[in-house]
């Protein structure tokens, strides 16, 4: 573990200036929320009064965030049923033990357990995706067949999307990006396609079919008909509907849609990199008894993450998710090089441009870090609101240390007016952008020595840049 946390110090401390920042999911649902139970963690007595005042204010919040009323009275009533008495632990605070008693609540209506891929005893396993045109099902059956992949399940993808223009070409390029087996044909013959598209992941000794079907703009009898009858033919283990994380209450009626017709057996939310609601994975489980088996948090083919209700409840609530956090990292940073980091940064020397270039890139491969800052305890969505949303910031400070010659990346102090203006001039960006670039580095330099002198500890909060 002591290894991980210099790791995650290393790659989470070169990218903590102050405009790196992106909004996190459920933003307003977790701000709100979190100030309304606060409110009532500051009192040292609860009240009958201030319990349903505080119930009252997290009624309007899950309403707000597209809760369906019927759930959002259900969670109200559990809650209160469980509040009854907290007075009687002397060792807790009331009010904490209100928090307790909506998180569990919280792991309740989000589906309780991780729900993983129930996989066949008897190869392969087939995994039909449904759901609407638009969805994502195709970028999501490319994300699904990486992580299979990298647990061993030896998946190959079945292009069954016979009507959308280039569908099949989509997916054969996201096959190759994952390295991949595609089977994919000409013709409209969707049952004979899927058929023989097992057939040949069969005889290529795959362990997992991933089938992308075809969507539609709204449910209707065809796409319904046609599902039904590929799903008397081949029978598949598993049958994930692919919704839309950002349409709220639509993406839950669509789901009881596909339920009521082919019975899913679980749920991928996608886009919820840009939910500020968070209705739907309040509401999906709830109104279908489907899991959510997966999240979509981003366009990149590693971003699909395993839905996991208490840690979800906990990220929610701002209590931080730092064992996906530490997961993450273990999956994508390079331990030889982030040793190497982690070593010169609480060394007496200290790191230099050349190695902030390279934890640049290593912090890239963590994905979006909004994701990442989301899976820290006590960050506020709220915030990282006024922060710089640029996207293509890390990308525009690596082409600045590109620009600079090696003696500069080694000894930032020569750095003069004139050499920044030329560096500008080369990266293609503003002086001003150098100078931040610049002054950002020496706060992460004090920042690493701060954290050597720790013991490798991450002092987050006041400590940490752009933080406090």
């Amino acid at each position: 573990m002591p290894q991980t946390q210099l790791r995650l110090t290393e790659a989470l401390a070169t990218n903590g200036c102050r405009f790196y920042f992106w909004g996190l999911m459920f933003g307003e649902l977790s701000s709100k929320l979190t100030a309304t139970l606060k409110r009532l963690t500051g009192r040292g007595v609860l009240t009958e009064d201030a319990v349903k005042e505080g119930l009252r204010e997290i009624r309007r919040v899950l309403l707000e965030a597209d809760v369906s009323f019927d759930l959002t009275r259900q969670f109200l009533e559990r809650v209160q049923e469980k509040a009854v008495g907290v007075t009687a632990l002397q060792a807790v605070r009331p009010g904490e033990q209100i928090v307790k008693v909506v998180h569990d609540e919280l792991v309740a209506m989000l589906g309780e357990k991780m729900a993983p891929i129930h996989h066949a005893s008897v190869p392969p396993t087939v995994i039909l995706l449904v759901g609407l045109q638009g969805s994502g099902k195709t970028t999501t059956a490319a994300k699904l067949a990486r992580r299979l992949k990298a647990e061993v399940k030896a998946p190959y993808l079945v292009a069954a999307d016979v009507y959308r223009p280039a569908a099949a070409d989509q997916l054969s390029v996201l096959g190759d990006q994952v390295d991949v087996g595609v089977y994919r044909e000409d013709g409209q013959d969707v049952l004979g396609l899927v058929r023989r598209g097992i057939e040949a992941a069969t005889k290529a000794r795959a362990r997992t079919v991933i089938v992308d079907t075809a969507g539609r703009l709204q449910i209707d009898d065809a796409m319904m008909t046609e599902l039904r009858s590929l799903k008397s033919a081949v029978s598949p283990h598993e049958i994930l509907l692919v919704a839309d994380g950002m349409t709220g209450q639509d993406a839950v009626r669509v789901a009881s849609g596909f339920h009521e017709a082919l019975g899913i057996t679980g749920v991928v939310l996608t886009k919820m990199d840009g939910d500020a609601r968070g209705g739907a994975a309040l509401s999906i489980y709830g109104a279908t008894g489907a899991p959510i088996k997966f999240v979509g948090v981003g366009e990149r083919v590693e971003a699909l993450e395993l839905f996991q209700p208490e840690r979800m409840a906990g990220r929610i609530l701002q209590q931080g998710d730092v064992l996906t956090l530490v997961e993450k990292a273990q999956e994508t940073l390079d331990e030889g090089e982030a040793k190497k980091l982690a070593r010169k940064a609480t060394s007496k020397r200290g790191l230099d441009l050349q190695d902030f270039l390279a934890a640049m890139r290593q912090m890239q491969k963590l994905g979006p870090l909004k994701n990442v800052l989301g899976m820290l305890p006590g960050v506020n969505p709220a915030m990282l609101k006024g922060a710089n949303l640029d996207e293509n910031r890390l990308k525009h400070s690596e082409a600045i240390v590109l620009s600079m010659t090696p003696a500069e990346r080694t000894n930032p102090e020569v750095l003069n007016g004139s050499r920044r203006l030329r560096i500008a001039n080369g990266a293609g960006r503003p002086v001003q952008e150098v100078n931040q670039l610049v002054s950002s580095f020496k706060q992460m330099q004090k920042f690493m020595k701060s954290a050597g002198r720790s013991g490798g500890r991450m002092p987050f909060g006041r400590g940490f840049p752009g933080l406090g």
